[in-house]
């Protein structure tokens, strides 16, 4: 069991390969142990970075029969919450129910600038725009500023997509629990899930999904035959990646998955974000219950170096 993540980042390979390789390699892996494909966004970065994970998800949905999709985090200051209400039920349709959301307020300033939005006001904002998103998503018509807004067609699925927060503060928190919705941290701070549990009881739900980093926990695995040529070959890919993450975070180490290392050497140092293992390294791995987590075109991997590691990956899975 595994799952795939992809932000499609491109310092070095050609965009429209990594957006090929990552819809292909989807639809090859649900047949051998996916369970979940991970799409990040983010805008305005000098390496491409996935700016319209909607469009992905849904060329994957329609690749694939099974595999669910994550969108992890949107940042939903920067949505119109009309057009994203639309844009979640044509999903969900074209899916038929495989996708669902985490939602963010985003963390840097230059994709502040990017959208003319204040980010003094984020928080604000998110609040009000999910508050609408999700009227509409439950197929209300809003009365909002003189308008009638009516969403349609609307979801699928009965209930519609499955919907989280992600932040590691007591505001996102907050704002999972107000709503009944999952929460996802990337922080330990502690004692945020008992407040989140108590909040959610307090606004009259019961706790949704919760997830929170686990010490020494890889985020990024690959699977390789010669653990130090794999570092040879991977090591470049996976210190962009690190150094990119680490740079939007602006000196914040609080998020368990960001790595401070400059270099390959560093990286490799046990416990890290970033891990290489053997096939029967793998194997025990899931053999603990674990999902392998793939980053299969991290960095701008070319896709003819990353597709052994993914199907390596898939053995791995297959032995357990």
């Amino acid at each position: 069991m595994f799952t795939l993540r992809f932000d499609m980042r491109a310092p070095h390979t050609p965009t429209t390969e990594l957006y090929g390789a990552a819809i292909d390699m989807c639809a090859w892996a649900e047949t051998r142990g996916a369970v979940m494909a991970v799409l990040s966004e983010h805008h305005g970065t000098a390496d491409g970075h996935l700016a319209a994970p909607h469009i992905l998800a849904s060329a994957i949905a329609a690749r694939t029969s099974s595999l669910a999709i994550l969108l992890a985090a949107v940042p939903i200051p920067f949505w119109d919450p009309v057009r994203l209400a639309e844009e979640i039920c044509a999903l969900d349709i074209i899916s038929r129910g495989r996708l669902s959301y985490a939602f963010g307020i985003g963390h840097r300033a230059e994709e502040y600038e990017h959208f003319g939005v204040d980010m003094s006001t984020r928080g604000k904002l998110a609040d009000e725009k999910l508050a609408l998103l999700l009227r509409l998503l439950a197929g209300e018509t809003v009365e909002r500023d003189g308008r009638r807004i009516t969403v349609t067609p609307g979801c699928a699925s009965p209930s519609g997509p499955y919907l989280l927060i992600a932040g590691g503060s007591r505001a996102a928190a907050r704002r999972a629990a107000r709503h009944g919705l999952g929460f996802i941290s990337q922080t330990v701070t502690p004692g945020l899930k008992e407040f989140y549990e108590d909040e959610c009881r307090a606004n009259g739900h019961e706790p949704g999904l919760i997830q929170f980093p686990v010490p020494n926990t890889p985020t990024a695995i690959f699977v390789a035959d010669d653990l130090n040529r794999a570092w040879d070959e991977l090591g470049p890919y996976l210190l962009h990646d690190a150094r990119t993450a680490a740079s939007y975070r602006h000196g914040d180490d609080t998020v368990a998955s960001i790595s401070r290392a400059d270099d390959v050497a560093a990286l490799r140092q046990a416990g890290g974000p970033y891990r290489i293992l053997t096939i029967d390294e793998a194997v025990g791995y899931l053999r603990d219950g674990r999902p392998l987590p793939l980053l299969p075109l991290c960095g701008g991997l070319p896709p003819d170096a990353a597709w052994p590691y993914l199907e390596r990956a898939a053995m791995a899975a297959e032995r357990v």
